[in-house]
């Protein structure tokens, strides 16, 4: 065997185990948003020079990983481990009352693995169908953008709000990419890091205004009550086809199939529409709560792995949510990895790994993910939980993001790096809050801004 693809496939596992380990441990802690945790960290891989192969495998494992493990504070303490996980909440919530959360758990855990599975060949496959399209796409680039943009913004929360908000939101880019030229600075990362961290800028600056303190102020400690935990499979690995029957198999298989045709829509609306159309055929309550937990935790793994691979795949351009969103680092990461702004060329994982290897490194990282996160949230869910609850420290681990953010906006831009970080998250985390111009239509309004913005210019 060449001796640079046994070099390539050992990079790529270690980097996989790395990822999954630390996604799995990352998702047990509640509230750990997929962008403001994957972007950064994928982000620094890249920059560290990690190979091609590793840096996918990296990425995809901590995603898979996360997406298992978020179920555990989402099911256990009634807290959603992150964005994805809140069309979980209220199922979950309903099944804790009835005092078999961990049942709820299993249920959604079962569900993320065998969604995995199905997802990465479909996704491929879906993305090989496509990719005779990618030279006309990459050549209308800029008003493929601008169409994106516009749909994504519609179908997230805050829709017509968030399409007109689109045009200030590309404004004011525009205007900080002016003001870092006059001093010869160009940047893109920062503008990235801003975005993705955009609701936490804007947490850390509500505290230190006395108004917004005082509504956070809460009188007394939250109290979770954690039911006794009851195994009901010998062994280590539990089979997820015996968790789960074989009506919820059966929905988990066709919702994951749908999910993984689809690159545009926003991932939340994807689970919970189908979690919808899955709860609308079951009558009995009980069943009808655990098949949906099951399917909907599925779409999420699903549909980020769909809208990671399809783009990055077919096109190398980030035409997704998840793909302008977390996994932007895959497409967009200079100096390694870029996106002409002028033509729509592409120099990131789309031209370095052949499809082959997209489907071959993709199944490893499902597969290490898998392994480690599966049985840890199968077999030490509740102890992991009451150890999270009682000795992490959230602050502790805002605190370590925050300074790796610090770093690289410092080595990119220096001063005006740090700037435009804060800039761009206060601005892009209050219009999350208060509008529903979510971090992934942000996204799109920045590469519209660098895309888009430039062919309008050259009309006129």
């Amino acid at each position: 065997m060449d001796p640079q693809l046994l070099n390539d496939i050992a990079v790529a596992a270690a980097m996989g185990l790395v990822g999954a380990v630390v996604f799995a441990a990352i998702g047990l802690v509640s509230g750990t948003d997929e962008t403001t945790t994957l972007a950064p960290l994928t982000l620094l891989v890249v920059l560290l020079g990690v190979p091609p192969a590793g840096v996918f495998t990296f990425f995809l494992a901590g995603a898979v990983a996360k997406h298992m493990t978020h179920a555990v504070p989402t099911a256990l303490l009634g807290i959603p481990g992150d964005t994805l996980a809140t069309p979980l909440l209220q199922d979950a919530n309903m099944l804790r009352k009835l005092g078999v959360p961990h049942i709820a758990l299993r249920k959604m855990v079962s569900g993320a693995i065998v969604a995995a599975f199905v997802a990465v060949p479909l996704a491929v496959l879906f993305a090989v169908m496509l990719a005779p399209f990618g030279a006309a796409i990459t050549k209308t680039a800029p008003w493929i953008f601008l169409a994106a943009a516009l749909l994504i913004a519609y179908f997230s929360a805050g829709r017509w709000a968030s399409v007109a908000l689109l045009v200030p939101f590309v404004v004011v880019i525009i205007a900080l990419q002016a003001l870092t030229a006059k001093y010869n600075v160009k940047l893109s990362i920062s503008y990235f890091l801003g975005i993705a961290i955009g609701p936490l800028i804007a947490d850390l600056f509500t505290v230190i205004a006395p108004a917004g303190r005082q509504r956070m102020l809460r009188d007394q400690v939250r109290q979770f009550n954690l039911a006794p935990d009851v195994k009901g499979w010998s062994g280590y690995f539990p089979n997820p086809f015996k968790v789960m029957d074989r009506v919820q198999t059966r929905w988990t298989l066709i919702t994951a199939t749908v999910s993984s045709a689809t690159f545009v829509f926003s991932p939340v609306a994807m689970t919970v529409v189908l979690g919808e159309l899955v709860g609308s055929r079951i009558k009995h309550a009980y069943h009808r709560l655990t098949t949906v937990l099951s399917a909907r935790n599925g779409v999420t793994e699903a549909t980020y792995i769909a809208e990671a691979l399809i783009p990055l795949i077919a096109f190398g351009l980030p035409l997704s949510p998840v793909a302008a969103g977390p996994a932007a680092p895959l497409f967009n990461a200079p100096p390694r990895f870029t996106v002409d702004a002028a033509t729509g060329q592409t120099h990131n994982l789309h031209n370095l790994l052949n499809h082959w290897e997209f489907l071959g490194y993709g199944m490893l990282a499902v597969l290490l993910a898998a392994v480690v996160s599966y049985p840890f949230a199968m077999n030490f869910a509740r102890r992991a939980a009451l150890f999270i609850s009682r000795r992490v420290s959230h602050e502790a681990i805002i605190a370590t993001f925050v300074g790796l953010i610090i770093v690289i906006s410092v080595w990119e831009g220096q001063l005006l790096g740090l700037l435009v970080i804060l800039t761009m998250g206060l601005l892009g985390g209050l219009l999350s809050r208060n509008f529903g111009f979510n971090t992934g239509v942000q996204f799109m309004g920045y590469y519209t801004a660098v895309l888009s913005v430039p062919a309008i210019v050259k009309l006129f």
